[in-house]
């Protein structure tokens, strides 16, 4: 048994050492941002293109493209000025603007530099590498977007860069959850955290950014030991975001209690996010980042759908008998 107990507390300094390690890769995070810009840039090339983008001609004040004018059309829609270059009429055309803006925000905060010897990436560097690929691949489709309190919604082709460097020269306090902000009716929400805050703290969150009519996507990445816990033996584990330390004689009798509070704290959020009809995932660090940027971007166009048809619905609701 004391063998066990040894064997068991080795394993949780070699935990605790992989998360000061993380620690230290978070005070030089513009040091690895080139890596971690390349690898975002693989996974969303990985998928980018079997992707088609939603960017289209309609009802917009942005401008698209000219094309031909078309025998039958009214008149009025010719641009004349474009027309005047050479011998054929052209149409001035807008781009649609049902999808507008897609907010990303990152979890940086402390539990984020999380690691276990079961996997090779911390939490904070998967959620940062989808964040990247997601922005990659949502500009490719027409969209724009930004991050709450870094970065304003932009359509820019070198979106990874403007994040990067955005994160990278960002010196605030580092919130597991984003700063209060409005986001527009037709704007969508994606929530990358672990999510372990207080249960209240995280639906008043939620709630807030429902306010405005926004759509939310909220994904919790975990390390698979966060799941499993695979402990065993006398343990110290230490709350890395000032909650103290505490010790467990035999860490295996903690298991059951632990995994039905994890299941309690989910099912509390996933009925925030059924009630205000925001999407629910759950990504663990074990898992290629490529399946949940799949799932998002699956997920982000049928929530654009959604907006959409709400808000028409709201306009219509409007008009005059």
């Amino acid at each position: 048994m004391a063998a066990e107990a040894t064997r068991s507390t080795q394993r949780s300094y070699q935990d605790v050492a992989a998360a000061g390690r993380a620690v230290g890769e978070g005070r030089t995070l513009a040091a690895s941002m080139p890596r971690l810009i390349l690898e975002a840039r693989r996974v969303a090339a990985s998928v980018i293109h079997g992707l088609h983008g939603r960017r289209r001609a309609g009802p917009g004040e942005n401008f698209w493209q000219y094309r031909r004018f078309v025998s039958g059309e009214p008149a009025a829609r010719v641009d004349w000025r474009r027309s005047a270059r050479d011998d054929h009429l052209y149409v001035r055309e807008q781009e649609w603007e049902a999808a507008h803006t897609v907010w990303i925000w990152p979890d940086r905060s402390p539990s984020m530099h999380f690691a276990s010897p079961l996997v090779r990436d911390t939490k904070l560097y998967r959620a940062l590498v989808v964040t990247l690929a997601l922005a990659e691949v949502l500009v490719d489709g027409g969209e724009r977007v930004g991050i709450p309190g870094l970065l304003r919604p932009t359509g820019s082709r070198n979106i990874v860069e403007l994040i990067a460097q955005a994160i990278a020269h960002d010196r605030n306090e580092r919130p597991s959850l984003p700063p209060n902000f409005a986001p527009s009716p037709l704007a969508e929400v994606v929530l990358l955290s672990d999510l372990w805050s207080d249960i209240g703290e995280v639906q008043r969150t939620l709630t807030q950014l429902s306010c405005s009519g926004a759509h939310g996507h909220v994904v919790q990445i975990v390390d698979p030991a966060e799941e499993t816990f695979p402990y065993w033996g006398r343990i110290e584990f230490v709350e890395p975001e000032g909650g103290g330390r505490i010790t467990a004689g035999r860490a295996e009798t903690w298991r059951a209690d632990y995994t039905a509070r994890v299941a309690r704290h989910r099912s509390e959020i996933r009925s925030e996010t059924d009630r205000l009809g925001f999407s629910f995932t759950i990504h663990r660090t074990d898992r290629p980042p490529s399946e949940l940027l799949l799932a998002l971007h699956a997920r982000i166009g049928a929530g654009t759908a959604h907006n959409a048809a709400r808000s028409h619905a709201s306009a219509a609701s409007r008009m005059p008998a």
